[in-house]
């Protein structure tokens, strides 16, 4: 099992940061290649062609293996994910009076791109509220999608963990349910890939997004995306001349080429050889792949099992271990708790959370260790005295 990792990190001793849900810290390594890129860029001559494409293809084989994917060419460089989801919504057929499929409170920009699409094709949103049931929200919420799935589906849009709370859904029943009817299935990976295992071989998806400054541990403005067979032959959002067929050679660009690469090679954002970000993400990708992600999460679970149960003993509400992840949960507070004093608390004592609709959502990572957790538990108890400070 890993150890804590701080030293790779230079968050201060005094911070307890448990908040890679929001973004994360950067790898000393990974801010220490950045510099290295960025002082590059200022002499131009030392970038020459091949590194328009060789980090491009090692940060695509380093996402490929994290997620067991066997062709890194079905991965695709991203600046967003509001990118990698408007590249499926620039592909995905349509059907008369079609619906698509999606939890309540989604992420934003898995919502508004399928609204719009909604409207401008003729077809609905199918928005799936958390069932008022006993059983865990896991359970409840994925067989509330799975019954809402028709033969009018086209989509259902999911994440792999919901991004305020980390519920997990049940996505192999609900990929053989979207197959059953001829629907797609596109997942934002951006609250789980790299911190929770996800294997592309046993899921299936039709895509697969992630932004890479959340569990990635990569710089923001670059993610990756997996474009399964479905999009082989489509259409991207915007015509790079990287992602068309002998674009190396580029004393020939000029004789146009009417080809794209192959695979998912035609969906990469334009200025893909980003010098700077791509060694960034590659190096933080490879890190996670030295640690394990499964090991990743056996390390956030331990750490948190212990305070959740103490939680629980003061009348919060956190789902039972095997129904939420172990890098993200949220926690629902009990009445008599005043969530403005225990979040005076949380900044007075340097303890960094963030609150997603009624839930305090709490994503430690490898960097944290047992006093960060003492540290956010003790504000609950505090919270819980007549004065709180």
């Amino acid at each position: 099992m890993l150890d804590c990792q701080s030293s790779k990190f230079s968050l201060p001793p005094e911070v307890s940061y448990l908040n890679c849900a929001y973004m994360s810290p950067l790898l000393n390594e990974v801010v220490q290649e950045g510099e290295y890129q960025v002082r590059r860029k200022s002499i131009p001559y030392t970038i020459g062609v091949p590194d328009f494409y060789e980090p491009v293809a090692e940060l695509k084989k380093a996402f490929a293996e994290l997620i067991n994917v066997s062709n890194p060419d079905r991965i695709a460089p991203i600046p967003s994910a509001s990118y990698g989801l408007a590249t499926v919504a620039r592909n995905l057929p349509t059907k008369e009076n079609f619906n698509i499929v999606m939890v309540e409170e989604q992420f934003p920009s898995n919502y508004y791109i399928w609204e719009r699409f909604a409207q401008e094709n003729g077809g609905s949103l199918r928005i799936v509220k958390l069932p008022d049931s006993s059983r865990s929200r896991s359970e409840a919420w994925s067989e509330a999608l799975h019954k809402a799935i028709d033969d009018q589906t086209i989509l259902l849009a999911l994440s792999h963990v919901h991004w305020a709370d980390g519920t997990p859904f049940d996505l192999l029943s609900l990929r053989e349910k979207t197959r059953a009817h001829g629907a797609w299935m596109v997942l934002d990976g951006t609250q789980s890939i790299g911190a929770l295992p996800f294997d592309v071989e046993e899921i299936q998806p039709d895509a697969l997004i992630a932004a890479g400054y959340k569990w990635l541990l990569g710089p923001y403005s670059l993610g990756v995306a997996y474009y399964g067979p479905a999009f082989d032959q489509g259409v991207p959002i915007e015509e790079s001349w990287y992602n068309r067929e002998e674009s190396e050679n580029f004393q020939n660009l000029v004789n146009y080429q009417p080809n794209y690469k192959g695979f998912a090679n035609r969906y990469g954002v334009g200025e893909q050889s980003n010098f700077i970000l791509v060694p960034m993400l590659t190096k933080a990708i490879q890190q996670l792949l030295a640690w394990k992600v499964e090991e990743v999460q056996s390390y956030c679970r331990a750490l948190s099992a212990p305070v959740v149960a103490q939680l629980a003993e003061m009348g919060c509400k956190v789902e039972a271990e095997d129904h939420r992840a172990g890098h993200l949960f949220g926690v629902r507070l009990p009445k008599q708790m005043d969530q403005t004093k225990l979040q005076q608390l949380f900044a007075a004592h340097q303890v960094f959370v963030s609150i997603r609709g009624n839930a305090i959502r709490v994503s430690p990572h490898v960097y944290n260790d047992e006093v960060d957790m003492q540290k956010f538990l003790q504000c609950f108890e505090q919270c819980m005295q007549p004065k709180f400070f």
